[in-house]
């Protein structure tokens, strides 16, 4: 591989502490403007001063513990009360928030906290901590994400940092990235919607982009456990919400775009989400776009804040940096041949052979490519890593021994990603019944409970409506308002516990004369079901059609 600004960043093993009045003037020092004036004020963008315990121009920020003056130390930090270690910056923010919280937290060891310049707000955290150090912020989120590279030590300069924004694709992306990377003898690590692994934490995401005190921890993880490489799913949200704020990406890749997460509790708008995910291009040094996706004249417009651009196409235009052609499917894996014109004196091809069905992953594979090749891998590599890749829960098939049945696990969830679905199973399994089992998430994307219906009844023989993260509400609800619009003549049911759906679903598709198709989507091999306030463990769809279909 080719060498990157990573490799003179040796791996650091120790978290120092850092204290308050060390941590206004990082902060000052980071480019920020500030200014330390009575009770510490910060400025520029984010109005902060240090608060009750802590002196202006310069004096020690303290805390009294057993009637003696310590000096608070900063080492850490969370929003979970939780999660807190001794010696961490607890961070109070959220509707959510309770001045319990704070209690907890300080009970755990935090030294001091970081909370919104509220007067009704801080009266009562005083009552629950009194005498604690805290940064009072006018913009909490932006304050603790301005504050947490400084207290993790700027991990971000040891790292190449890939981030990959899309309605779709972001996690299969990331994966074949990974793939290709391991397959170039490099172990990254891995934020986005399935798992997080930093090196030193692995598990099952909940976020697709973690709040920033979460973020900035897994870089600094990736650092100490030795890694030269981020790769990270960037959501609208984590845009839109300075979750990202501060953190320079090596590679800006921008998928795609199409209507979702439109709701009262994210975007508003279409314009609201569309501007989120464009905002990607204002922290990344290469921009990296598919130039066949709608809007692609707007999106490479807003690329051009970046350094450099180079764009993929699985159309083959002539204009593209990386194009396919010749694509084909067998309905097990897809060939395609990648013209490489990163160096556009000496254009070359490759044939590439991907391990996975659904032609929309030409795409993904693309973009995959596009950026290993930024980064300096080889196409050996890359044909090992891609022959050779799995996405949990993207475009997993199982199948009957006599292939009459074969099940597609995928996390397709929006109206962008159905369409795509449906349409590429319809031309690469021709003549067969077609099963689609889904459901729609509580709380949220209120647009899916619509389009999902709709355009699954384009293709779907019958459709199976079930439970997919139901948080508060009724799975009976959710179902009813899928149910009523489904297009009319579309048989479909509504059968709520999920495991008994997808079992039903391959019954009905064995029971068939017809070869079927049976599409698990949504959920993918998770789980876990968001009901509530809980988390509680599910048989993964995966799962079961491995179980039901083996004999």
């Amino acid at each position: 591989m080719a060498a990157s600004h990573t490799d003179s960043h040796p791996a650091r093993t120790e978290l120092t502490s850092i204290s308050l009045d060390d941590l206004i003037v990082a902060i000052r020092a980071g480019g920020v403007d500030a200014q330390l004036a009575e009770g510490g004020v910060i400025t520029g963008g984010v109005d902060a001063q240090l608060a009750e315990g802590a002196t202006a121009g310069g004096g020690n920020a303290r805390r009294a513990a057993s009637g003696t003056a310590e000096q608070a130390t900063v080492r850490g930090m969370t929003v979970d009360s939780r999660e807190v270690q001794p010696g961490n910056l607890f961070v109070c923010k959220g509707a959510a928030f309770r001045p319990a919280f704070l209690a907890s937290a300080i009970e755990r060891g935090a030294c001091a906290y970081l909370c919104p310049n509220d007067a009704a707000i801080l009266e009562q955290l005083e009552l629950v901590a009194p005498g604690t150090p805290h940064i009072v912020a006018s913009d909490v989120r932006r304050a603790m994400a301005l504050v947490a590279p400084v207290i993790y030590q700027h991990p971000e300069q040891a790292l190449d940092i890939v981030g990959i924004t899309g309605t779709k694709g972001k996690s299969t992306v990331a994966y074949m990235l990974r793939s290709i990377l391991l397959a170039a003898g490099e172990t990254p690590s891995v934020l986005g919607s399935i798992e997080t692994d930093d090196g030193i934490e692995h598990y099952e995401s909940h976020n697709t982009t973690p709040e920033a005190p979460e973020l900035w921890r897994h870089l600094w993880n990736s650092v100490k456990s030795g890694r030269r490489h981020m790769v990270m799913e960037v959501s609208s949200q984590g845009l839109k919400y300075d979750r990202v704020l501060g953190v320079p990406l090596s590679l800006g890749v921008f998928l795609n775009i199409g209507r979702d997460h439109i709701s009262g509790v994210e975007h508003p708008t279409f314009e609201d989400y569309f501007a989120s995910k464009l905002r990607i291009f204002d922290q990344c040094e290469t921009a990296v776009v598919n130039i066949d996706a709608e809007h692609a004249p707007r999106v490479l417009s807003a690329a051009e804040k970046a350094r450099r651009l180079v764009t993929t196409s699985a159309r083959g235009a002539n204009d593209a940096t990386f194009a396919a052609l010749n694509a084909r499917s067998t309905g097990l894996e897809l060939t395609f041949e990648v013209v490489d014109r990163l160096d556009p004196a000496h254009p070359q091809t490759h044939a590439i052979a991907l391990g996975m069905a659904g032609l929309f992953n030409v795409d993904n594979a693309l973009a995959a490519i596009a950026c290993a090749r930024l980064l300096g891998v080889g196409y050996d590599a890359i044909s090992r890593g891609l022959a050779h890749v799995r996405v949990p829960g993207r475009m997993e098939i199982v199948a009957t021994p006599d292939q009459h049945v074969i099940a597609i696990v995928d996390y397709a969830h929006n109206e962008l990603s159905f369409e795509t679905l449906f349409s590429s199973v319809k031309r690469e399994y021709p003549g067969r019944r077609i099963i689609a089992l889904f459901g729609a998430p509580g709380g949220k994307a209120q647009e899916r409970r619509e389009a999902l219906p709709r355009v699954a009844g384009k293709y779907a023989d019958l459709i199976i409506y079930t439970e997919e993260d139901p948080a508060h509400e009724r799975v009976e609800d959710i179902c009813a308002e899928l149910s009523a619009h489904t297009p009319a003549g579309v048989d479909h049911e509504v059968i709520c516990d999920r495991e008994e759906a997808v079992a039903h679903a391959l019954d009905v598709a064995r029971a068939g004369t017809d070869d079927a198709v049976v599409l698990l989507l949504a959920k993918g091999d998770e789980t876990r079901q968001h009901r509530g306030d809980e988390y509680p463990e599910v048989e993964s769809d995966l799962s079961i059609a491995k179980r039901l279909l083996a004999s």
